[in-house]
């Protein structure tokens, strides 16, 4: 048995017992990872696929796609291709925005409860040590690489990241296996180059156990990290609100500022929301929680934005306001789409037992005309006569009662009579006379959000 097999082995009570999709590059380290596990029956039982990602940076793209399918042929492997073009991200760079979609592209193709096996191995790890300790990550970011994790559909797994390279291409020689060499990789214009290419080798030349030691580091900090996670999740239960994207201000300031950090962390992840940048944290301190509570204080970062307003602290997609200006007509029937890119309907309902009152769950469409209307953008000094109440009431002074926020009443579309009289604010504030209208046809408006900037 070679030493990679037998240094791989010794993690295998991290191995996936469902089938595996490899991400194959086509370099050294994705054809040694490939080869290994097409060699071991059990992976070729339950299911073992390859996906190859051509970003069409490189002229020789298409060359690379065409050894990786010879290559997979020969291993009796199914490979996929996959596409893709490379933007400019933000402040990732080419580097960051090639891992992204590369990512982006794995998370897509993988099924559920299917394996991603990734060839990163310990030099790798190293490298990702030394990048987070220059970026003054904390414990969680220097924990580095995990060997398994969830991702997409089903799992992330490393079994090589505890392999050093040079085991590696002493295995790629004694199965004479043929590779391709990205030219790119001895760019030291990118920062892991440098670090491979320059910092780690005179490392090596003092401490030969460099790799092995920041490695065991990161292992060892990932564990701590766990602990913390452990703890923050249970201070981010005490300063919840019953919404999950909304966190109470006091109850955040009450705690110790490094827990604070930490229990924002743990919220974005748990909510999906990209990471925020290192200095944000300081930033939501400052900015933020230290505001006034009317002050409309707000953080945005990768299409996301944080709001402080009243004693909460709200995170959602950055959204459009809706126009000044703004109207159209509609007969009622179908979906009508806001310049927002949110959308109005109706939807019918059911009545109760002996009573004509709404069943919220019932939400289909209705396709035929219900009357003439007018939906527009606020203009200010609406007035709406709610239900049961004697007399009209300004809408700016409804809406502040209800507690609903100052962007969502910036998106908030207006549904008029042919006459100009207020219906409907949203779905959330109704006339007298148009609920009663609702409740006679058995239906009721619905305003639904989309889930960022419209694109209309």
């Amino acid at each position: 048995m070679s030493r990679v097999a037998e240094t791989t082995f010794r993690v295998m009570s991290l191995q996936p017992t469902g089938p595996v999709l490899v991400g194959f590059s086509g370099g050294l380290d994705s054809t040694v990872l490939l080869h290994w596990l097409a060699g071991q029956a059990a992976f070729r039982e339950r299911g073992l696929r390859a996906l190859h990602v051509q970003h069409d940076l490189h002229p020789d793209a298409g060359a690379w796609t065409e050894h990786c399918r010879g290559n997979c042929a020969a291993l009796g492997i199914e490979l996929l291709i996959a596409q893709v073009q490379v933007p400019r991200l933000g402040g990732l760079g080419l580097e960051g925005a090639a891992r992204e979609v590369r990512h982006e592209a794995f998370a897509q193709q993988l099924r559920q409860g299917e394996t991603l096996a990734l060839a990163h191995h310990q030099d790798d790890q190293a490298e990702t040590v030394l990048l987070r300790l220059l970026r003054a990550s904390g414990s969680e970011g220097l924990g580095a690489m995990r060997e398994r994790r969830p991702f997409a559909a089903g799992w992330l797994w490393r079994p090589l990241l505890q392999v050093p390279r040079a085991q590696l291409l002493g295995y790629a020689a004694e199965h004479r296996l043929r590779w391709i060499d990205d030219p790119s990789n001895a760019d030291q214009g990118f920062d892991r180059n440098l670090l491979r290419h320059r910092i780690l080798p005179a490392l090596r030349e003092r401490w030969p156990q460099a790799d092995a030691a920041l490695a065991r580091s990161a292992t060892l900090l990932a564990e701590d990290a766990g602990l913390l996670r452990d703890e923050a999740r249970k201070r981010l239960g005490q300063v919840r609100t019953p919404e999950a994207v909304t966190l109470s201000v006091t109850a955040l300031l009450a705690l110790e500022r490094p827990w604070r950090t930490r229990v924002l962390r743990e919220w974005l992840t748990e909510l999906q929301v990209p990471a925020l940048p290192g200095h944000a944290f300081e930033t939501i301190d400052s900015n933020l929680l230290a505001a006034r509570d009317d002050a409309g204080a707000e953080y945005q970062w990768a299409g996301q934005v944080l709001r402080r307003w009243r004693d909460w602290l709200h995170v959602e997609p950055l959204r459009d306001p809706l126009p000044p200006g703004w109207r159209c007509s509609w007969d009622g029937s179908g979906r009508l789409q806001l310049a927002t890119g949110d959308s109005l309907h109706f939807a019918r309902t059911r009545p109760q037992p002996d009573a004509p009152t709404f069943n919220s769950e019932i939400r289909a469409g209705v396709d035929e005309p219900l009357g003439n209307f007018i939906v527009c953008s606020r203009t200010g000094g609406e007035r709406i006569r709610l239900p049961g109440r004697a007399h009209s009431h300004a809408l700016k002074q409804c809406l502040q009662d209800a507690g609903m926020p100052p962007w969502v009443r910036r998106r908030l579309p207006l549904l008029l009579a042919e006459d100009g009289a207020l219906l409907a604010a949203g779905e959330q504030l109704l006339s007298a006379q148009f609920k009663q209208w609702c409740e006679d046809r058995f239906v009721q408006l619905v305003w639904t959000q989309c889930s960022g900037a419209a694109t209309i």
